[in-house]
């Protein structure tokens, strides 16, 4: 065994091609693949991009995970915003995509998760492969409302030099220069701008509640006469035939709306026409808008149309898509027709319904391929004229094949069964014994929206537990849900600690004899019945999170970083003894003072916890979000109420903390995000924090990431969880 691990580690670092002198004061870096795990959607996709004039050439954008190439080779989409790091975490959420109508590969991305910040815009010549970046001074909105409004970022159709981008509060801007520059159109009256198009030399502006148009390059605008007024657009496209349909709600979306109609402008003789596809006889408002409205580049008479907020009423299903052959006059409710979806692609789809079309596209090669948006990136149909028959069924399939767009709130890797078992906001938890394949569902009995915990007992790993939130808000299931399978069947517990628990954080002792629920901003309570009673545990503090030791069945720890305070239970969780940690040199009250007043990360990372060391009866490790600490069982400097841990002045930062298998049997790998030795990266240690080795590089940091483990099963494989680019999975790569 000896002689393997040397050989293991030397040839690890002929690998990593650095001296032996070189561990002591830098980092290591050791190259990894990296890859999604699938989930396949998970997230709104607002909008997606067709090339009028290039097959296949299309683009969609996320609200906060990026920004998706199609690739018709493999079928799936890529994704091109990977790189950004930490810093740039505004930049994930994309407000508006354009591609040159006379170049294919030249294409601009609007990025800006929240109009709070300024945001910035990419230029490729390249079709992405290489982007160019220009800081603007204002704000997106990829994240807001009002992110399914169309496209906000237009090239000119005679110069490809000249682009257009309308902001969400600081009016319309221009670039003459490729992107280099942009400057404000100071003439334009509307500081709301939702979409644009061109028709032979006259600009089209879609603003917020009414539509402009000017015929000297943006020099005057006039607002066009005859529209109607009173409601806000939503969406805007130009027909071949020189027709702007104009879809209005009184409300941008995906908020509520009540109200709403579809309008066309015929250019040519300034004529404006209302074909709204619904009303409601006797209705003064819809009780629902229309979102979004897409033509036919081969006949425009044939449109689509898409419904916000119907969600069942007036007699249909969820919401609606619309489509009419005749311009308008007549139109066909394609849902209500009749339609089968196929969901063998992210089979959880089946659960959830039909929801968030605000982006519709008709293929301008391909009539009868259609592609709707939703919140699990959308679906696509290439039957679309099958409506029109008698008894015709419209077949929609996914379009989500790489597209990983959810938020993983926790990771647990077992030591045995499931691979990874993962908790995700919106649709519940997955469990993967095999992690390049998706999940034959969400786990369910019941259905999860959020689920904020999820772990098991160390010692007897078929036994899981998770908690949450219930799908759609049910009042007649419950929050908490257990598996004696490896969490792959789930049984919802019998009660509750309180009426209404809900999200929280849910600890399980070495042996599932016990578990532990904080529910959000209550106090803990145990059960050892498996969720029948509960009883509320005793010297906690309100709303704070417990973990189990993963050797000794009857201890449990909660540590309150800002205070200074571990607190550990030896009888089960009934009761915890308070001991003051001896934290930062021994500075004291000055410390815990400085805690309070500066950020401490996102609450939802992995920082500011105590993880106890598997198989290690009492050893602990505390990554705060500014230090890492080590408590060893044997730990000398303990008297009877205080704890000064050792400190690793490598680290400074710790976003995500983590264990992973181990080189040998005798202690796991560390896993961490931050800054160690001044550097910002994902980090394994193998030495219990004495080296640190640098395991991703500037091509593969994710943008704002929550959580970091290891794989307990196979050494050096490592799970990262990120802010709306998924669950990723990184692997040495010799």
């Amino acid at each position: 065994m000896r002689k393997n691990i040397l050989i293991i580690c030397t040839s690890l670092l002929i690998n990593l091609n650095v001296s032996a002198q070189s561990l002591v004061s830098h980092n290591l870096t050791e190259k990894y693949q990296w890859e999604s795990v699938p989930i396949r959607g998970g997230g709104f996709v607002p909008g997606i991009i067709m090339h009028p004039k290039a097959k296949d050439v299309r683009y969609c954008r996320t609200d906060m995970g990026g920004v998706y190439k199609w690739n018709e080779a493999d079928k799936s989409w890529h994704q091109l915003l990977d790189w950004l790091p930490e810093s740039e975490t505004n930049l994930q959420g994309v407000e508006s995509i354009a591609i040159d109508p006379n170049n294919p590969q030249h294409v601009m991305l609007a990025c800006g998760t929240s109009s709070r910040s300024n945001g910035a815009i990419l230029v490729s010549d390249d079709g992405c492969n290489t982007m160019r970046r220009t800081d603007v001074p204002f704000g997106m909105g990829g994240n807001e409302d009002g992110r399914g409004n169309g496209e906000r970022l237009m090239f000119s159709p005679d110069n490809s030099s000249i682009a257009y981008m309308g902001t969400r509060h600081s009016g319309l801007w221009r670039t003459t220069d490729n992107g280099k520059n942009w400057s404000r159109i100071e003439s334009m009256p509307a500081k709301s701008i939702i979409t644009l198009a061109f028709d032979k030399g006259i600009i089209y502006v879609a603003a917020s509640d009414q539509l402009y148009c000017s015929k000297d390059e943006g020099l005057t605008w006039q607002s066009v006469q005859g529209q109607p007024l009173g409601l806000l657009i939503t969406h805007m496209v130009k027909s071949s035939d020189a027709q702007l349909f104009i879809t209005y709600a009184d409300a941008p979306g995906p908020s509520r709306m009540n109200n709403g109609a579809l309008f066309s402008y015929n250019i040519k003789s300034g004529k404006w026409s209302d074909i709204t596809p619904f009303k409601p006889k006797g209705a003064e408002k819809l009780g629902f808008g229309y979102a979004a409205v897409s033509v036919d580049e081969q006949n425009p008479k044939h449109i689509i149309a898409s419904t916000h907020a119907l969600w069942g009423k007036h007699g249909f299903g969820d919401e609606e898509l619309f489509r009419t052959t005749d311009g308008g006059k007549h139109w066909i409710p394609i849902f209500l027709h009749g339609y089968e979806y196929d969901c063998t692609l992210a089979p959880y789809t089946e659960m959830a319904p039909l929801h968030w079309m605000f982006d519709v596209e008709i293929d301008p090669f391909n009539p009868e391929h259609a592609m709707i948006t939703s919140g699990f990136g959308g679906w696509e149909t290439f039957n679309l004229s099958d409506c029109e028959k008698d008894g015709g069924i419209i077949r929609w399939s996914l379009i989500s094949n790489g597209i990983e767009e959810t938020v993983p709130l926790e990771i647990y890797c077992p030591p045995s069964g499931a691979k990874v078992m993962v908790g995700i906001g919106d649709y519940g938890s997955f469990t993967y014994d095999d992690i390049t394949k998706v999940p034959d569902g969400s786990n369910d009995y019941p259905h999860f929206a959020n689920t904020d915990g999820i772990t098991g007992a160390w010692l007897k790993p078929e036994m899981c537990v998770r908690v949450g939130e219930v799908f759609h808000g049910r009042k007649d299931q419950l929050a908490i849900s257990w598996s004696e399978d490896g969490g792959h069947k789930w049984q919802m517990c019998q009660s509750v600690p309180q009426e209404g628990a809900l999200h929280g954080h849910i600890a399980v002792s070495a042996m599932g004899t016990s578990w532990i629920w904080t529910p959000n901003n209550k106090s803990a309570y145990y059960t050892t019945d498996k969720g029948i009673t509960w009883t509320e545990c005793q010297g906690l503090p309100r709303n704070i999170r417990t973990v189990a030791d993963k050797q000794n069945d009857q201890k449990f720890y909660a540590l309150d970083i800002v205070g200074r305070h571990l607190y550990t239970s030896t009888d089960g969780g009934k009761t915890f003894a308070c001991d003051t940690l001896l934290l930062d040199g021994g500075q004291g009250q000055r410390f815990g003072r400085q805690m309070q007043q500066s950020y401490r990360g996102d609450h939802r990372g992995g920082q500011d916890r105590v993880y106890p060391v598997p198989d290690h009866e009492g050893d602990l490790w505390i990554a705060a979000y500014d230090g890492l600490y080590h408590i060893a069982a044997n730990n000398n400097s303990q008297s009877s109420d205080t704890i000064r841990p050792e400190q690793f002045s490598q680290v400074r930062t710790i976003n995500a903390f983590g264990f992973g298998k181990g080189i040998t049997n005798d202690y796991p790998s560390l896993y961490l995000i931050g800054i160690v030795n001044g550097e910002y990266g994902f980090f394994r240690s193998d030495d219990s924090a004495k080296t640190w080795i640098r395991i991703n590089d500037d091509d593969h940091q994710y943008g704002h990431v929550l959580h970091i483990a290891g794989d307990m099963q196979e050494y050096g494989r490592v799970y990262i969880g990120t802010h709306g680019r998924g669950l990723i999975t990184g692997s040495p790569h010799f």
